[in-house]
């Protein structure tokens, strides 16, 4: 951008038009040096010159203030506090990634691309790996160039506005460095914070008597969730870019090539990233980058490997809440030895009961580990784990501590093997192990304390109904006071005065804490119906399966009826149920016993009365011919397989079915298609060849 002619004029004289050509001048021109100094290290100018502009840029914002540009260097600085954070829906959902352990899980990733593509082991499939950077996940949204919001990632559909905060990070561009921006683009990456400014943070939390953070990644997102950005501004918070959400145009071409575009739009990208034409590649890049991992200057906990070609990605789509084209190949997990204290037992929702090692503590890859999952009877069983035993514990992908063996030489002359209990720990039921099942159970059901807390934390998780300020230390707290006993309570709390003067008499309960509380729970009223049937915890009903029922049903009402039929013993309904790809028996008849159970469908019902349940969203293409309809394939198909079809025809916002009934809409019949194909025939369903379907899914 040209130097305008009143740079030299004193700022009390200037024009309100030339102090706002002054102003887009001095962002552009401060964002480039900042560019050059704190990312490229080829400063042009002085620190003092530096310093002149951003003087002259804070004087002309202090006479015209209505002129500040929402790409001002004067924001990088911070804005005064906010009283919280709002709510960013994502247009494009933040969905996470699959992780592979080993080499064959790698291989069986790349097999399993070329498998739904049906490509040959010779046809070329290249990738891109790249470090797995221990961050924050963060999408910032350009339009026509600036920067206008940054968001965290949340549940993967709805995050946090950032947008004050973000605006501190040198790395991240106020302004895309180009005269012909794109009119939207949303760069997604990961805030961190680098091992040396991790230190110096800790350090001088230290001299004032603040806590300490555990580790870098608390500390960038403790950082990023500041309510006041200057609090943020203050510590050294970097960025790396690898991906995108909304563009306007399309992203095209190569993943590789949209991260060199990015350089030339002002962000630092990653320099190991690397360009790997084969599995074998992929692999030498992990062993390469495993063997610097600690010399970097941040932390990595694995090399993420993507399908470099955005045509193939578009193809490939998601499964669940992963990407098909992606996978995070996690390091080996760093071990520690320790002894084992005692053997405790947890009790989950479902009554599930898992043994707990209480170790003395231990650091394991920087964090200190007291407790460690023993999983089931058997895994305790097969490796003779006691209490006293000297064990080795790994954080498996660097989070979950597990113990892993003993060490039998240092074994107490008089320790005895463990001996699972019969009884629940906390309400003192049964506890059965069913034939064919891995874990002990709890029969005390919703009797049990144990299981109604854990469902309840369930519920307020972020995967379900994302209620802030409930989780694993307050909800115990509340239901032991008798405040909360079932999911409709949470909702009636705001308005009954009695209960909200007894939490207010409890630890750690004051007026503003329960103020906020009662703005989260009634933020929170409105929930999609995937959200509510996960938040009620059903057994094998988890946030995929509950979006399958939640597209097959599309509302509350709907949904509820059907239980009933199902509960009844109505066979149409159990075959409309199974009907759904990804539904099984075991779903099926899981349901069938929750919703069996009176105080199950009492509570839900008294849950379902508090809250406004809206249909799940419209598909991403509701003008789609398909939208809505349940489709059924059979057959061989020639010019994708079977599963390309598949998520081809739910990515139109169709349902698709595994086998045909009256509720199917569309068959699609391969070349020796068989029993479904007749079964349509027998029930009038309309049926076209794999030809009409692929006119049919371009046109949509």
């Amino acid at each position: 951008m040209k130097r305008p002619q009143s740079a030299g004029k004193p700022v009390e004289r200037l024009s309100r038009a030339e102090a706002e050509a002054e102003l887009a001048w001095l962002a552009a021109e401060i964002a480039r040096h900042d560019r050059l100094y704190y990312q490229l290290a080829r400063p042009e100018i002085s620190d003092a010159e530096y310093d002149a502009l951003r003087a002259r840029n804070a004087a002309i914002e202090a006479r015209f203030p209505d002129l500040v540009r929402p790409d001002s260097p004067s924001l990088r600085i911070g804005a005064p506090p906010v009283e919280a954070f709002g709510k960013v829906r994502h247009t494009v959902p933040m969905l996470t990634l699959d992780n592979a352990y080993s080499d064959g899980e790698v291989a069986e990733f790349v097999a399993r691309i070329r498998r739904f593509l049906g490509m040959g082991p010779e046809e070329p499939l290249d990738f891109v790996a790249e470090p797995k950077i221990d961050g924050l996940s963060c999408s910032l949204r350009y339009e026509g160039g600036i920067l206008v919001r940054g968001a965290t990632r949340g549940d993967g559909f709805e995050g946090e506005d950032v947008t004050a905060n973000v605006r501190t990070i040198r790395d991240i561009p106020q302004r895309l460095l180009v005269d012909d921006p794109p009119p939207l683009l949303e760069v997604r990456g990961e805030v961190y914070m680098e091992r040396a400014d991790f230190e110096a943070l800790n350090a001088r939390r230290a001299a004032s008597g603040e806590p300490l953070f555990a580790n870098p990644r608390n500390a960038a997102a403790g950082s990023l969730r500041q309510l006041d950005s200057k609090i943020t501004a203050s510590r050294r918070l970097r960025f790396l870019p690898h991906g995108w959400g909304e563009a306007d145009p399309p992203i095209r071409g190569s993943y590789f090539e949209y991260l060199r575009g990015l350089e030339r739009l002002g962000f630092r990208v990653e320099p190991l990233v690397e360009r790997c034409r084969d599995l074998g590649a992929l692999l030498a890049y992990q062993q390469r980058l495993e063997a610097r991992r600690f010399a970097l200057a941040y932390d990595i906990d694995g090399v993420v490997d993507k399908v470099d070609r955005i045509d193939l990605q578009e193809r490939l789509g998601f499964v669940g809440r992963a990407p098909r084209w992606a996978i995070a190949h996690k390091f080996p997990a760093q071990r520690a030895t320790t002894r084992i204290r005692a053997i405790t037992v947890q009790v989950g929702r479902t009554g599930a009961m898992t043994p707990v090692a209480e170790l003395e503590p231990v650091t394991v890859g920087g964090v200190v580990v007291g407790r460690a999952t023993l999983h089931i009877e058997d895994y305790i069983r097969e490796r003779d784990i006691r209490v006293a035993d000297t064990v080795i514990v790994e954080r498996a992908g660097d989070v979950i501590p597990q113990v892993v063996a003993v060490v039998p030489e240092e074994r107490p002359k008089d320790s005895a093997p463990f001996r699972f209990p019969d009884r629940c720990p906390v309400c003192g039921a049964t506890a059965v192990r069913e034939p064919g099942e891995a874990v002990w159970r709890c029969t005390g059901g919703l009797v049990c304390p144990a299981q109604v807390e854990a469902r309840l934390e369930h519920l307020v998780s972020r995967a379900a109904f994302d209620i802030e300020g409930l989780g694993k230390k307050q909800i115990p707290q509340l239901h032991a006071a008798g405040l909360i006993r079932e999911p409709a309570d949470l909702f009636t709390l705001p308005r009954e005065r009695d209960r909200l003067a007894r939490l207010e008499a409890l630890e750690g309960w004051g007026q503003k804490k329960i103020e906020k509380l009662v703005a989260a729970i009634e933020a929170r009223r409105r929930q999609p119906l995937d959200r509510v049937l996960n938040g009620l915890g059903i057994r094998f009903v988890g946030e995929v399966t509950a979006r399958l029922l939640a597209r097959h049903y599309h509302n509350w009402p709907r949904f509820r009826a059907a239980m009933d039929r199902l509960v009844a013993g109505d066979p149409a309904t159990r075959e409309d149920l199974l009907a759904i790809d990804g539904i099984g028996p075991v779903v099926v008849e899981s349901l069938a016993e929750f919703f069996a159970e009176p105080h199950n469908r009492a509570a839900t019902d008294r849950l379902a009365a508090e809250l406004v349940i809206l249909p799940v969203e419209a598909t991403r293409t509701t003008a789609s011919p398909l939208a809505g309809k349940t489709v059924v394939f059979t057959g061989t198909l020639r010019h994708m397989t079977r599963a390309e079809a598949k998520a081809r025809a739910e990515a139109l916002g169709a349902k698709v079915a595994g086998s045909v009934s009256r509720a199917t809409d569309l068959v699609v019949a391969g070349a020796e298609a068989g029993s479904k194909l007749a079964k349509a025939r027998e029930l009038g369903v309309e049926v076209i060849d794999e030809a009409q379907w692929l006119r049919l899914a371009e046109r949509a």
